[in-house]
């Protein structure tokens, strides 16, 4: 029950409680005020149909009782009239007076329901510099400020993370390229054993695995962030240009690629949707095997776009599709494998996709693999 209802309950049921009162207490009023008074019974002079009977004259007796009997039958349907007519208007007023209060409740709630309304909009878009601002002096702007400085500090503490993650992983990335470099000289040396040549290839490898977390972890700071500047682009284009990067890696690991690519148009970042797309290409392919496919669909659905890639593999548990959007998780517990990513590669694709307002899910396949259905609002 909203407050308005119960505003208005609450006011129907004083009404109805006050009115209930005064009606009582009117009609034991008019009841009383029709009471016999002394010398009623018996009056010195009764007047009736122009004549004028006393005490003891013929007639007086009969004139006296038909007063008496008027008098009773006019204070019997006074009574009934005072009854009849406040049963009538007690329903009556009790649901005017509900009525009126509804009414007026929503003048009192405006501003409360302006105020749900931007948090409900800050809530969706993610965007914490967003303030509700509101400037009247009553009880809803206190509320209303002190919902404005938790936003300010949020928006403070995802800022001085973001920063951080970013900082860290620009600062990590160069002594990388050191090391990688270092490294590629030492195992092209003439001289070089092959022990070296052996040990050399192994750090390269776990070099490229650190580069490759470090770019997820920029990926993901970059990701968590509003996507304010959109613009328009259609899907299928940024697709079938991951899939063209994708060819070489799926002709070396054997895994056929079909692509039904009709026009999607949205509205947002080209270069984070791009990452999204790659991300889930290259998903289904490092969780396939030789031999498998995997199948790439664009397509509008009135007011959504829709993408999904679907992929060959090992069988997935319904409990572990719960947690691979989740950073460093990988499917079926796999955490050594380089060449299965560093477990940020679903994540990125979340936070991207709900950095522009989509929703994005996943299924396993019964003969194996996993399904995964990205949505975006379709631009204009």
């Amino acid at each position: 029950m909203t407050l308005r209802v119960r505003f208005a309950v609450i006011s129907g049921a004083i009404f109805f409680v006050l009115a209930g009162l005064l009606l009582i207490g009117l009609y034991l009023l008019v009841r009383a005020q029709l009471e016999p008074v002394p010398g009623w019974r018996n009056p010195d002079v009764v007047r009736a149909a122009g004549f004028e009977f006393y005490p003891g004259q013929a007639g007086w007796e009969v004139a006296n009782q038909r007063g008496i009997q008027i008098r009773r039958l006019y204070q019997v349907g006074t009574l009934e009239s005072v009854r009849n007519v406040g049963l009538l208007v007690l329903p009556l007023g009790t649901a005017l007076a509900a009525f009126l209060a509804w009414r007026l409740a929503r003048v009192v709630h405006r501003p409360l329901e302006q105020a749900t309304l931007t948090a409900r909009r800050v809530a969706q878009s993610h965007d914490l510099r967003e303030r509700l601002d509101y400037s009247a002096d009553d009880e809803v702007k206190e509320l209303a400020d002190t919902f404005d400085t938790m936003l300010e500090r949020l928006s403070r503490a995802f800022d001085g993370q973001r920063r951080f993650v970013a900082n860290a992983s620009h600062e990590l990335r160069t002594p990388l390229a050191i090391n990688r470099t270092l490294v590629d000289v030492a195992v092209r040396r003439p001289d070089a054993s092959d022990d070296l040549r052996r040990l050399g290839e192994s750090l390269l490898v776990v070099n490229e695995r650190h580069e490759r977390l470090i770019a997820g972890l920029l990926a993901l700071a970059e990701g968590e962030q509003v996507v304010l500047d959109r613009r328009a682009f259609d899907l299928s284009d940024v697709v079938e240009h991951a899939l063209d990067l994708a060819y070489e890696e799926a002709t070396t690991r054997k895994i056929a690629i079909h692509r039904l690519l009709d026009s999607a148009p949205v509205a947002g970042d080209p270069v984070l949707v791009e990452r999204l797309v790659q991300n889930l290409v290259e998903n289904g392919m490092r969780h396939n095997e030789p031999g498998g496919g995997v199948w790439v669909t664009t397509r509008q659905r009135t007011d959504r776009v829709e993408l999904v890639v679907a992929n060959t593999g090992l069988l997935v548990h319904p409990h572990e599709v719960e947690t691979i959007f989740q950073p460093f998780r990988r499917l079926h517990g796999d955490r050594l494998n380089s060449d299965r990513g560093t477990g940020l590669g679903m994540s990125i694709v979340k936070t991207v996709v709900e950095a522009h307002g989509g929703h994005v899910s996943a299924r396993p396949r019964d003969e194996g693999g996993l399904t995964v259905t990205v949505e975006l609002p379709a631009a204009g």
